[in-house]
Formats: structure tokens, sequence, C-alpha cells
């Protein structure tokens, strides 16, 4: 499976940015999404996840990220959308999407393919 993310950028604290994460080479229904972020100097932490239909689909948030963020999958355009409001410097990092063949977790462990990441940067 190979993954591309798109639709990172600089927003002003409180903005909003939609990131897209399609993917390409295999059945994409069959993988659990997860978003994952990365700021400098920090280790890499779970956003929230999307769990592939045929085991619930359901969706987990890291804690403190529901209510800000919003994920969302068209798997007619192997895509998972990752909606994100009220931003905060502090949510500046590069978010990667992963595709697992896993229940949901924001846990990175079970994911075994990986995008290349998108900025996105927080002004405040």
């Amino acid at each position: 499976v190979q993954l591309v993310e798109s639709g990172g950028g600089l927003v002003q604290a409180g903005g909003s940015l939609r990131l897209s994460c399609t993917a390409s080479g295999a059945s994409f229904d069959s993988y659990t999404i997860a978003w994952f972020r990365q700021a400098p100097g920090k280790e890499r932490e779970g956003v929230v996840c999307i769990e592939r239909e045929s085991s619930g689909g359901r969706t987990m948030y890291q804690y403190g990220m529901k209510g800000r963020v919003t994920i969302s999958r068209d798997n007619a355009r192997n895509t998972v959308y990752l909606q994100m409001n009220n931003l905060k410097p502090e949510d500046t990092a590069v978010y990667y999407c992963a595709a697992g063949d896993t229940i949901a977790t924001v846990n990175p462990t079970p994911y075994d393919y990986w995008g290349q990441g998108t900025q996105v940067t927080v002004s405040s």
C-alpha cells in the first residue's frame, strides 16, 4: 500500500485545515487508517484512527483531540480525510497517515504502511 498525504500548510491559530491521505496498490477498505504527527524534538504521537468496516468502522481519538478533529474515509476514492478545526500553535507538526491490519488503535506499532508526511504550521 502506498500512501500520499496532502493538504498541509500554514494557518493562523483558530483556523482549519483538511488533510487527505490517498492510497494505492491494495484493498484500501481492508485497512485501518490512522493519522499521527511528529513535532520537532518530540516523539511521534497518534491523533485519530478510523477502523476498517469489517472490524466495525470505529473511530478512536487521542486524548484531547476529540472535538477539534474529525476523521472520515471514502473507500470509493481510497482516501481518508482529517478535518482539523480551532488549530493551535502546538498542533504544528508533520502529519503522517498510516495503514494497518489492525483494529482501532492510535498506537503506531501495528501500522505497516506510512506516507511521507505533510507539514502543518500554525502561527500565533
